[in-house]
């Protein structure tokens, strides 16, 4: 990721610029959402793939195979995620009751988290007081400000159904790339393993690498760890349908 220069950044600290980009509504990022069902849609398909050729099963079986799990364990990872927003959700939503409760209840209380919560950030004195007299004089602002500041929850941009939904997309997609060598029926089957075998392999460097540009770090260093993650589960896979094979009459 190129280091930006002095002038670009004096003009996206602009006041108004600042101002701007402040007031835009908070949109949590789906690169983690995408990831995640990326590289689990070409692990799980490829396993397939692996365990049905270690099994000596024909290529049609695989593609069936293939695309059986595709679907259902895309959904079901989908819906895993859903349900993992709206726990977050219903998390946040049961903290702010608890701490609308606890200021009707004990608000001298709840004053002295806020005063101890910013103390510890360095503020002191009159400073201190004055913090938490305009932190603590309206509701929703100071509700807001203990779960953030004492529960470390905050519900910005968050979206299940929108995570959901890269993740399913982000499964079909990639996931569906090590089934593709197994429509071209021409091929043998050792060359269609092989050839879905490189495919799994550059979509997992390619995710790896991906993931590390956009959040600036080594970008081989990356790829090569998610190569070898998906590599060493495909194996598992392989091992598992060959030795089913000779072990089951």
């Amino acid at each position: 990721m190129p280091t930006p220069s002095r002038e670009s950044l004096l003009e996206e600290h602009h006041p108004e610029a600042v101002r701007k980009r402040l007031a835009t509504p908070v949109k949590a990022s789906t690169l983690p959402d995408a990831v995640l069902g990326g590289i689990d849609g070409c692990v799980t398909t490829f396993a397939v793939v692996s365990g049905a050729f270690g099994a000596g099963f024909s290529p049609q079986v695989a593609l069936v195979l293939g695309f059986a799990n595709l679907l259902a364990d895309g959904f079901s990872m989908a819906f895993s995620n859903y349900e993992a927003g709206q726990a977050q959700l219903a998390q946040i939503t049961s903290t702010e009751r608890i701490e609308r409760q606890h200021i009707d209840l004990v608000p001298e209380g709840e004053r002295e988290e806020i005063r101890q919560l910013f103390h510890a950030k360095g503020f002191e004195g009159e400073l201190l007081e004055h913090v938490v007299d305009t932190l603590c004089s309206e509701p929703d602002r100071w509700v807001a400000t203990m779960l953030q500041e004492e529960h470390g929850l905050s519900s910005a941009g968050l979206s299940p159904l929108r995570s959901a939904l890269v993740t399913f997309v982000a499964f079909l997609v990639v996931g569906t790339l090590p089934l593709l060598p197994y429509t071209l029926t021409g091929l043998e089957t050792t060359s269609q393993f092989l050839a879905s075998l490189g495919l799994a392999g550059i979509v997992f460097l390619a995710i790896g690498m991906l993931k590390s540009a956009v959040y600036g770090l080594p970008a081989w260093r990356s790829g090569f760890r998610t190569f070898l993650m998906g590599t060493a589960a495909a194996g598992l896979a392989y091992s598992t349908g060959y030795f089913a094979q000779w072990l089951l009459p």
